[in-house]
C-alpha cells in the first residue's frame, strides 16, 4: 500500500483552511491545517511534511517569512504561495524566496489539486535521479554498492552511513542543515536520533581523513559541510 503524501497548509480563513482541507483529505492527502504563521512554525518543527501551501497575510507570522523558516530546515520542500495580492512585487518575492508556485485568491479547488500533484511530480522525479557515483577527492563512493574505495581498498559502508554521506555529497562545499538532515534519513529529529547521527558523522571522518584534502567540518547552530578541494563534488 502506498504511502499517503502529508501537505503543511497554513491558512487564516479558517472556513477556506477547513473546505480546502477536507477536499485535499478525500483525494488522499494527509492535511494538516494551521491558522496562522507562529501556530505553522512550531508545528513545522514536529512533523515530516512532502509539501507546503501558504497564505502570504497571515497574523502573527506572513507566509514570506515562515517560509523562509521552512527553507532554513529544509531547503528542498516545495512551497506553493496562496495569497489574495495580485501585485508583480509580491509575485516576484515569493519566487525569490524559493517558491515553487504561487496561486491567487479565488481559486478552483480542482487547480490547486492540480498543481500540487504537478510540483510533486517533478519532486519525484529529481528524487528518482540517484547519481551512482561521486568522486570526493581520491575517493570514489558507490551510492549503489555503498562502498567507499580508495586506490585497491574498498570500505562496505552501513545503509545509514551511506545515506548521510549521499546526502553530503549532493550538499558539498554547502551547509547540510542538521534538522534537515535528520528528518531526510531518520525522519524524526528528537534527542536519540541527534546523538546517532553524530556518531556516524564521526565514523565518515575516520574514513576520509586518509585524503586531506577531504573533510567534514562542524557549522556552529546548523550543520555540517563536506569540504572538497576542487570546490565541488564530480558526478560519474
Amino acid at each position: 500500500m502506498e504511502e499517503k503524501l502529508k501537505i503543511f497548509f497554513c491558512e487564516d480563513d479558517e472556513n477556506l483552511g477547513m473546505l480546502l482541507r477536507e477536499y485535499l483529505q478525500a483525494k488522499g492527502f494527509i492535511t494538516d491545517l494551521f491558522l496562522d504563521g507562529e501556530a505553522g512554525s512550531r508545528a513545522f518543527n514536529l512533523g515530516t511534511y512532502d509539501i507546503c501551501i501558504l497564505d502570504v497575510m497571515m497574523p502573527k507570522k506572513d507566509g514570506f517569512t515562515l517560509a523562509l523558516e521552512i527553507r532554513a530546515i529544509n531547503p528542498e520542500i516545495p512551497i506553493i504561495f496562496l495569497t489574495a495580492k495580485t501585485m508583480k512585487e509580491d509575485i516576484l518575492e515569493g519566487f525569490k524566496i524559493g517558491g515553487d508556485d504561487y496561486i491567487t485568491k479565488p481559486f478552483s479547488m480542482e487547480e490547486m489539486l492540480l498543481r500540487i500533484e504537478a510540483i510533486l511530480r517533478r519532486v519525484k522525479g529529481k528524487k528518482l535521479k540517484d547519481i551512482p557515483f561521486y568522486r570526493l577527492g581520491q575517493f570514489i563512493f558507490d551510492t549503489q554498492k555503498q562502498t567507499l574505495t580508495l586506490g585497491k581498498k574498498i570500505t562496505k559502508l552501513t545503509t545509514k552511513e551511506s545515506e548521510l554521506l549521499k546526502l553530503l555529497c549532493s550538499h558539498a562545499n554547502e551547509i547540510l542543515e542538521r534538522n534537515y538532515a535528520l528528518k531526510t534519513i531518520w525522519v524524526d529529529d528528537n534527542y536519540f536520533n541527534a546523538r546517532s547521527m553524530d556518531v556516524y558523522i564521526t565514523k565518515l571522518r575516520k574514513l576520509l581523513k586518509e585524503d586531506p584534502d577531504i573533510e567534514i567540518i562542524n557549522i556552529h547552530g546548523k550543520g555540517y559541510k563536506l569540504i572538497t578541494l576542487s570546490g565541488e563534488e564530480t558526478r560519474e
